[in-house]
């Protein structure tokens, strides 16, 4: 069975895991922003876990695009309160930055993973992962939230994606962090068209080639309101299906907004799975 190892967390990949989202931000693409309301975020998690999470992955600076940097001292301020006040979580807690200096107080503060958008390329990042013994999960984004959706362009999404991927990967196990410590995710929505985002969900079992596991975030994304036509706070129906799409399709972790009904959905995927 293979396992990723999260921290002092030793999670089965047996099954399709859920990753819950907990925003900071206030300024939420997805509308859930809880922004600096330390005691909303707690309990925005613990609903998160009882409704079915089995990793939470928490962000204080937007990434949705257009999005401009926020500062590290206001995205500590939002961010370490939090995970002190979840530091003996029954469940690995992921937080979600590109900065180094976040990372390494983060992973003081109890993370047990770091979710880098910019898969570790600011320096002294792959340090202050190599450092710990949490995971990391390395995501594909072309350019950067400013400029990203304007007009990206690939040759072979996928296989440029997978490349990248790769390199990255290969740049970790370098600098000493173990594989079964490393997620990779190709990055919806970042950078990507609708075309390009549907190519890397149909070719997501291309992305775990290497054997690392595959992380797929399509919640309520700017990609199925282009599909149903719907804003993203009615986008739960298409979110949930996308889960289960990336589930069939290799993904071992789904970043969701709405925990309970993508852990329904999954169950009844999961029983159809293991039918004989």
């Amino acid at each position: 069975m293979r396992l990723l190892q999260c921290g002092r967390f030793r999670l089965p990949l047996e099954r399709p895991l859920i990753m819950g989202i907990v925003n900071l931000t206030p300024d939420s693409l997805s509308g859930d922003g809880i922004g600096t309301d330390a005691a909303r975020a707690v309990a925005h998690a613990q609903a998160q876990l009882e409704a079915g999470a089995d990793l939470l992955d928490i962000g204080a600076e937007s990434t949705r695009p257009g999005a401009a940097p926020v500062a590290a001292a206001d995205e500590l301020a939002r961010l370490l309160p939090v995970l002190h006040a979840l530091r003996d979580s029954p469940v690995p807690v992921s937080v979600d930055t590109c900065k180094p200096e976040v990372m390494r107080a983060a992973l003081a503060e109890g993370a047990a993973m770091i979710n880098d958008i910019a898969a570790l390329r600011e320096p002294g990042a792959l340090a202050a992962v190599a450092a710990s013994d949490a995971a990391v999960c390395l995501m594909h984004m072309q350019g950067e939230p400013r400029t990203m959706q304007t007009d990206p362009r690939y040759g072979d999404a996928v296989e440029e994606v997978a490349a990248f991927l790769k390199a990255r990967a290969d740049a970790c196990v370098a600098a000493g962090i173990a594989r079964s410590r490393i997620v990779l995710d190709p990055g919806f929505g970042f950078g990507k068209t609708l075309e390009h985002n549907l190519a890397l969900l149909r070719h997501l079992e291309r992305f775990g080639a290497e054997g690392y596991p595959v992380l797929a975030g399509l919640s309520r994304k700017s990609m199925l309101g282009a599909i149903t036509g719907r804003p993203v706070d009615q986008r739960v129906p298409a979110s949930v299906a996308a889960a289960v799409l990336a589930a069939a399709h290799g993904a071992a972790i789904v970043r969701v907004h709405d925990v309970a009904a993508t852990r329904d959905a999954l169950a009844v995927f999961n029983a159809v799975e293991k039918t004989p």
